[in-house]
Order: structure tokens, then C-alpha cells, then sequence
């Protein structure tokens, strides 16, 4: 067995480890989502913790780790006889970002179920991670209906099973911790607000911290259980704390003071719900106990405040996540009592109760919808002004216009059937959604088709010396259920930067149209890439990511100016499909080009820009133009791209979703029809 890099040895990540320690103490706080980019010691630390947890008693045999103090009563495995019990290390289960439900959850025996009526159950992770830690490496990656059946659990403290109409339940009680690269992608809110506490970070820009970082982790590959061995003293001080703050925990008290401060702090941040509230409650009386204290004080409810509330706070996903710290103490010690020990709150992190660096203070959020002001307006600028007229590579480039304010677009999918990657943009064969049909299945049975299985094996009864009322069940007799739900998509953007774009009022309506599908590409759980064109050629401002966040920050900061090469970006759009098609063959992909249609620079620019479209036509790639033509005349350009390529045009007007136009449900399909 691998020896686990010491928890004390962690380098910095003071909050991170406090955050840890504080779930240790009192896993009701509700787990850790750690936020961070990538070689931060996410992992490590959390690995790490398992070696600190106190051990437990469990139920001899007991598959489902049941405490001989008060068993489940409806445990799988039981009932369970007075005493017997072992002695064991708390575990530290991993869920793998590809794993099934069944492997999740657990799994039932259809065959014996429907033949013997007998509940023969396999557990799943959650069973192994009862009273010990469940760690989930880059959960933003899991499947959704995975997150919310794991979230389910760790709320109600147990897992049900229930494979039509047969069901197993059993207790699931595990500290959950999550870590994730925010570039890769964002939780949705909801279940943001899942996890207890939160944590941002990243690695120190101090040398002499960064030398120690290295030398220690060096010590540790050279001799790992010689370095553990070193840290020992360390590690059994901190594991006694624990110990002893878990015996202290039910002896805190949280006065109404502190409790008023709380729901003060909640309300001035607006955050939504009343799970802030508890989370702050829970997470402050660990902090109390942590320290050796039992009565709740201030500090504790500030340190509280800036672990459970900066991922609350978020109304889109564009939302940076943070606190503003001048305000919570303005609001703490405007509800401070008057028998509060510390009513001068100490900002200083080095005052928190884990000692320097226990503060865990978060950076406030920077202004604008983006996290930010990202652009310099130029002076002078005025309502009215002529709108420039195309000009020649490299002349004329303008700063970044700012976006306007998004709003909720008209669905837009992909024609066919598809069997990509769960989510909520196109039709697809899906393991959720509504029974379509039933079909043999291809390796294990995950959902059975009740009706197709009985008829499957009726005929064969008498052969099978049927006697009894059971019905005689064999293999072969079993079909899986084929479903149809929805797929996330690959959304490419293929946005015309050019001069023709570029009067300041247009462009920033086209920003907000591209921010506005970019919000739907989240909700949906897509991938988008980002291709602009301008001057004498295109770029890939943004590989196909599930950060839709990293696309509106290459989107805010976009410049315009210069010639249009339509057709160099159709290309180069042409060429990121290509390769994504080999990464990912089963997502589907839907592009989206942002323009007037109009093509300039090289020689007969009209005909190249023809040809590219024809490429996505030949291949059947699903495709729509948004027109970004404007003025009383109009030349029609964009909805002749959209010809060639195959696919339909709309306008800036009509692509929102309360327009009076009609609801655009395949763009593939409506042009083709039209002609």
C-alpha cells in the first residue's frame, strides 16, 4: 500500500487544510469543493486527510461498515446480533470521473429479483464510503445525473436502489469532498450550493515557498515512508485534535448572538435559500471546537462566512466567485451583542483559529458581469457616430466593445438522433430520459424493460419445468431499456471581428447575442470554441472547452478592425471540428457564425468563402448564421452563407426567445426545406 504524503506537510493551502479539518471535525457541515488550477496539492491534501481520521467500529462482516453501537435497522446485511464488531481505518473511497450508476449506487441481481424474489445486492461506492470520506476528482466532469444521485445521498445520509419496483436501501454517511480546475468547466449553482464549504487555490508566487514545495515533495519520491516517518510527531498532534474537538463539538454553544449574525450575513449577501444559514451555524461551532472553545465567538462566525458563502453567491455562471470582506465586517459588527468578548473584528488572517494563515479570506469580486472591467472605452466617443466602413489588414483597430446585457435565447439543436454525451440541447439515445423501445444488452443490465423481459421468457415456461407462481427468468430473457433524453453539443462561434463590425453600438449588440448563447450553451451542458476573423486571417480565440466562463472572457476582450476573411474563418472552423472529431466522435457539433455575411481581402473572396461553406453542407454539420446585418437596406449576404452551408439564418431580433418569430428547433433542417 502506497504511504500517503503527510497532511502537516502540505506546504501553504492554509485554507484548504482548515476546511478539511473543520469537515473532519463535523462532517454535518456538508463537505469541501476545492477550486483550483491544476499541481495546487488538491489531491494531495485531500488523500492525505484519510490518514488523520479517527478509526471505527464496524459490524463484523457487515458489507455496509455499520456502527455495533446503533446499527442500521434496515441495513442489507442485517439485522445484526449484539456484539461482534472489528476495529478498521476510516476509508477514503474515489469515484472515478467515468463511472456507471450501478458502480455509484450498487447493483441488483434482476435475474434472482424476478425469479426467486430474492434482493441479491452488490454495493456500490456510497456503501464503501459510509463513515469514512468520499473524494470526487474533478466532479465538474461528472455526469450530472451522477452528481445529483450523489449529492442526494450525502444530504439524506442514505442510498436507495430501485430497479422497477424492487428496492434496497442503505446508510450513506461520508464526508464529501470534491476537487476541480474551474477552466474546465463550472458546477451549476444548485449544486454549488450542495457542498458545505468551497475553497480557491493556487499555487504560491513566494520562491522560498515554492523551494519548499519542491523540496519536500523530492524528499517524499525518494523515500516515502522515511518522510512519513518524520512527520509522525505532527501528524498524531493533529489527529489528537481532531479527537478531541469531535468530543467537545456537542458541548459548543452558539448563542443568539452569534446566530443573528449569521442570518445578518446571509441576507446582506443575498445568498439564496436558508442552507448558507445552516452551513455558517454548523461551520462556526466546528470552528469553536477546533479551537477548544464552547461558545461561538465573532471571529468564528467571519471565518465561517468565507468558506461556506463565496460559491453561494453566484447568478450566472460568468459570476466570479468571492466576498467582499469590508462589508461582512460592517455587517458583523453592526449585529454584534453587547456580550460579545471580541467585538473588534481583527481582519488579519494570522487572527483565525488555525493560526497563521487560517483567515481563508476570499478576493472580491472585481466589478462588471464579466469579474471585471476589461477594456479601456476611448475617449470622445459619442452616440451617432458614422459607422466605419471596411478597412484595409492591420488599420484602424478598435478597443473591445462591451457586451450587452444577454438575454434568453430560442432553442437551437442539432437534427437526428444522437448519443452524445448527456445533457439538454439535442434528441439523443440516452441511459435517462422516456423508454423508447428494449433491445438484448451489451454487457451488464442497467435498465431493465419489465414488459420485454416477461414476454421474452413467458413462451418458454413449460419448457423450463415452470411450476410454481415464479416465473422462470434466464439470461438471455433479460432487455435493457433504450431511452431517448437529450445530449450536450460542441457549439463553435465563428465571430466576424472585422471593420464592417465594427460601430461600437452594433458590435456590442452582437457581443451580447454570442454572451447570450454562450448562457444557453451552459445551461445545456455544452462544449463551445470560439473561432474570430478579422484582418488577413482567423484565430482560435478558444479550443473546444466546457468553460463557457474562459469563452465570455475571450469574447469581453475581443478587438474588431480590419478586412473580413470569411472564408479563413470557415476554414479554420472547419479544421477544429476535424480534430475534435477524432477526440470526441460521439458529441455532436452545432456552429454558429456571428456576421453580416459580407467577405472581403484576396482574390474573389465571395467565391472562397462559397466553397469553405459548401465543406460543413457536404459533411452535414449543423449550422445556423446570425445576421448582423443592420440599416434600411440590406444586401441579403447572410442568409446566402447560410444556403451554402446548409443551415438557416436568423436575425439579432429574432434569435431571442420572446420574439414573435418562430421557435427555431433544427437549424439544419428549416433552410433545406425552404428550398
Amino acid at each position: 500500500m502506497t504511504t500517503p504524503f503527510p497532511f502537516t506537510a502540505v506546504v501553504g493551502q492554509d485554507d484548504l487544510r482548515l476546511a478539511l479539518l473543520l469537515n473532519a471535525v463535523s462532517p454535518a457541515v456538508g463537505g469541501v469543493l476545492v477550486r483550483g488550477e491544476k499541481g495546487t496539492a488538491k489531491s494531495t491534501a485531500v488523500r492525505a486527510l484519510s490518514a488523520l481520521m479517527p478509526e471505527v467500529d464496524v459490524v463484523s462482516e457487515c458489507r455496509f461498515s455499520c456502527d455495533p453501537g446503533s446499527p442500521d435497522p434496515g441495513c442489507p446485511d442485517g439485522p445484526h446480533e449484539p456484539g461482534g464488531f472489528a476495529s478498521r481505518p476510516a476509508r477514503m473511497v474515489e469515484l472515478p470521473v467515468g463511472a456507471s450508476e450501478d458502480r455509484l449506487v450498487g447493483a441488483l441481481d434482476i435475474e434472482r429479483a424476478l425469479s426467486e424474489g430474492v434482493k441479491a445486492f452488490e454495493p456500490g461506492l456510497l456503501a464503501d464510503a459510509h463513515r469514512g470520506i468520499l473524494y470526487v476528482d474533478e466532479v465538474n466532469l461528472l455526469h450530472d445525473h451522477l452528481v445529483d444521485l450523489l449529492l442526494d445521498a450525502a444530504a439524506m445520509g442514505a442510498s436507495y436502489v430501485e430497479r422497477e419496483g424492487v428496492s434496497v436501501r442503505h446508510a450513506a454517511r461520508f464526508l464529501l469532498v470534491g476537487t476541480m480546475n474551474p477552466e474546465e468547466g463550472e458546477l451549476r449553482p444548485q449544486l454549488l450550493d450542495r457542498f458545505g464549504l468551497t475553497v480557491e487555490v493556487a499555487a504560491s508566487r513566494e520562491p522560498e515557498q515554492r523551494v519548499e514545495v519542491v523540496r519536500r515533495r523530492l524528499a517524499y519520491d525518494d523515500d516515502p515512508a522515511g518522510f512519513a516517518a518524520r512527520w509522525a510527531e505532527e501528524e498524531a498532534d493533529v489527529r489528537a485534535r481532531i479527537v478531541a474537538a469531535k468530543k467537545l463539538l456537542p458541548s459548543v454553544r452558539l448563542g443568539d448572538d452569534a446566530l443573528r449574525q449569521i442570518a445578518a450575513t446571509c441576507a446582506a449577501f443575498e445568498v439564496d435559500g436558508m442552507r448558507a444559514d445552516i452551513v455558517m451555524a454548523r461551520t462556526a461551532t466546528a470552528l469553536a471546537a477546533w479551537a477548544g472553545r464552547t461558545d461561538v465567538l465573532a471571529e468564528d462566525v467571519r471565518q465561517a462566512a468565507l468558506l461556506a458563502l463565496p460559491h453561494r453567491r453566484r447568478r450566472n455562471p460568468f459570476d466570479a466567485p468571492g466576498l467582499d470582506e469590508d462589508k461582512l465586517d460592517e455587517t458583523l459588527e453592526e449585529f454584534s451583542g453587547d456580550d460579545d468578548p471580541d467585538p473588534d473584528l481583527d481582519p488579519d488572517p494570522d487572527s483565525g483559529p488555525d493560526g497563521p494563515g487560517g483567515g481563508g479570506g476570499q478576493p472580491a469580486p472585481e466589478d462588471g458581469p464579466q469579474g471585471g472591467d476589461q477594456e479601456a472605452r476611448p475617449e470622445g466617443e459619442q452616440d451617432g457616430q458614422p459607422q466605419p466602413q471596411p478597412q484595409p489588414s492591420g488599420a484602424g483597430e478598435q478597443s473591445a466593445a462591451r457586451a450587452s446585457e444577454p438575454f434568453r435565447t430560442k432553442v437551437l439543436s442539432v437534427p437526428g438522433l444522437g448519443e452524445g454525451a448527456a445533457g439538454r440541447r439535442s434528441r439523443a439515445r440516452t441511459e435517462h430520459g422516456r423508454t423508447t423501445g428494449a433491445r438484448r444488452p451489451k454487457g451488464s443490465l442497467t435498465k431493465l424493460h419489465l414488459a420485454a423481459t416477461v414476454q421474452a421468457a413467458a413462451p418458454h415456461q413449460r419448457a423450463r419445468g415452470r411450476s410454481g407462481p415464479g416465473l422462470v427468468v434466464r439470461r438471455d430473457d433479460l432487455r435493457q431499456a433504450t431511452r431517448e433524453g437529450r445530449e450536450g453539443n460542441l457549439v463553435l462561434f465563428v465571430v466576424d471581428a472585422s471593420g464592417s463590425m465594427a460601430a461600437r453600438q452594433r458590435m456590442s449588440a452582437v457581443k451580447g447575442a454570442v454572451l447570450s448563447l454562450l448562457l444557453d450553451a451552459y445551461q445545456r451542458r455544452d462544449k463551445v470554441g470560439l473561432v474570430t476573423f478579422r484582418g488577413s486571417g482567423a484565430d482560435v480565440a478558444l479550443p473546444p472547452t466546457s468553460s463557457v466562463d474562459a469563452a465570455a472572457a475571450r469574447l469581453e476582450s475581443l478587438p474588431t478592425g480590419g478586412r473580413t476573411p470569411l472564408s479563413a474563418g470557415l476554414l479554420r472552423a472547419h479544421d477544429v471540428l476535424r480534430v475534435e472529431r477524432l477526440r470526441d466522435p460521439a458529441r455532436r457539433p452545432l456552429v454558429v457564425v456571428v456576421t453580416d455575411g459580407r467577405a472581403t481581402g484576396g482574390p474573389e473572396p465571395v467565391a472562397l468563402a462559397g466553397r469553405a461553406a459548401r465543406l460543413f453542407a457536404a459533411e452535414g454539420v449543423a449550422s445556423v448564421v446570425v445576421d448582423c446585418e443592420s440599416g434600411p437596406v440590406r444586401l441579403g449576404l447572410a442568409g446566402q452563407l447560410a444556403g451554402e452551408l446548409g443551415g438557416t439564418a436568423v436575425t439579432l431580433d429574432e434569435l431571442r426567445a420572446d420574439s414573435i418569430a418562430g421557435l427555431v428547433k433544427d437549424v439544419q433542417g428549416t433552410s433545406r426545406r425552404a428550398a
